[in-house]
């Protein structure tokens, strides 16, 4: 299956790049999986699409200020790092710009010595393993150096940092925020509650993958880097529950799928589990926990196009993305939403 497959043509208006002044009035488009079937509505209607008793899971992952830049010690060059995750005894994976000047040893320097990055591991693709030193706590240092770290295609500055965060973000951890979220409010969420659809949370720290084109022809080959993540006791039981019910599993997001879809595959089962997933989901793939899906309109050619191609097939994705092109939906992070059903 070739990668050019999964390409279309989006004009560049077309890529949010600021958010709305209100979460929630953002469009919606619905897709019948079955049949291919469009409809054009508001993501406050999404409320009509689930029923008493089916769950609603949502990624509830932090982003950390994780773009930071600095300075090399022995040189004064500048030096942009956008942390990825920890592995561990303050290793953390980064991206580094530009790469070719950081080897083993070099030391960077953030707000005048606040913080320092030593560098302790060289990798492909401006991966670099850094050494953290500093006093204090590393997040409330980042809160005050850092910036969000939005994606490539938004140009424009973020007012209200919090607008990259869901309402409901509470494990830090993410490089990029789980862009489907990001339409829910308080109030939305309390009248899905009200109408007695159970909401549960898992955790997964989107890291590097976000941020990776799929630059291998044939997708098989495709690479995917491990993103940890969490499920709790109580989101296994009221899953399992749900499941057994008959009632919808519906996913918020690519992220919180990723998570549900790797630990049905792992256990056959909802378990408590924590770990690291790479799972890759293209045309092709089974599903064996989301029911229907919550999501952003996605790069061309990414793992995520391919990933939402699995669920309602290729044609009827393409189909409905070239229809919201057509009706002028804003795309990608800050765009509009569709919802799989």
């Amino acid at each position: 299956m070739s990668t050019e497959d999964f390409d279309f043509n989006l004009p560049e208006e077309l890529i949010a790049q600021t958010p709305l002044k209100k979460r929630d009035t953002s469009r919606l488009l619905v897709l019948d999986k079955e049949t291919g079937e469009i409809s054009h509505k508001h993501f406050t209607d999404i409320l009509n699409y689930m029923k008493k008793g089916d769950a609603l899971v949502l990624n509830d992952t932090k982003v950390i200020p994780a773009r930071l830049y600095g300075v090399k010690e022995e040189t004064g060059a500048v030096i942009e790092v956008l942390m990825l995750n920890e592995k561990g005894n303050n290793i953390w994976q980064c991206l580094t710009k530009p790469a070719k000047r950081i080897k083993e040893g070099t030391i960077i320097s953030f707000g005048n010595g606040k913080l320092k990055a030593k560098c302790v591991g060289v990798f492909d693709e401006g991966i670099r393993h850094f050494e953290l030193i500093y006093s204090g706590i590393l997040y409330e240092i980042l809160d005050e150096l850092g910036e969000m770290p939005l994606p490539p295609y938004i140009h424009e500055k973020l007012e209200d940092q919090g607008r990259y965060q869901t309402v409901y973000a509470k494990n830090v951890g993410s490089a990029a925020a789980p862009t489907a979220g990001l339409h829910f409010t308080p109030e939305l969420l309390e009248k899905i509650k009200e109408k007695g659809i159970n909401i549960a949370y898992v955790t997964l720290h989107v890291g590097l993958g976000t941020f990776r084109p799929v630059s291998v022809s044939d997708i098989k080959d495709h690479k995917m880097h491990s993103e940890f993540y969490i499920m709790s006791k109580e989101t296994a039981d009221l899953l399992n529950k749900t499941r057994k019910s008959g009632h919808n599993i519906i996913s918020v997001g690519t992220t919180s799928t990723r998570t549900l879809e790797t630990i049905m595959n792992l256990y056959g089962v909802f378990k408590e589990a924590s770990g690291f997933t790479d799972i890759f989901i293209y045309p092709g793939y089974e599903f064996k926990a989301i029911d229907k899906l919550i999501t952003n309109f996605h790069l061309p050619k990414s793992t995520l196009v391919m990933l939402v191609s699995a669920l309602a097939g290729k044609e009827n994705i393409l189909n409905a993305y070239n229809e919201a092109i057509k009706e002028r939906y804003r795309f990608f992070s800050f765009g509009d939403s569709m919802f799989i059903k």
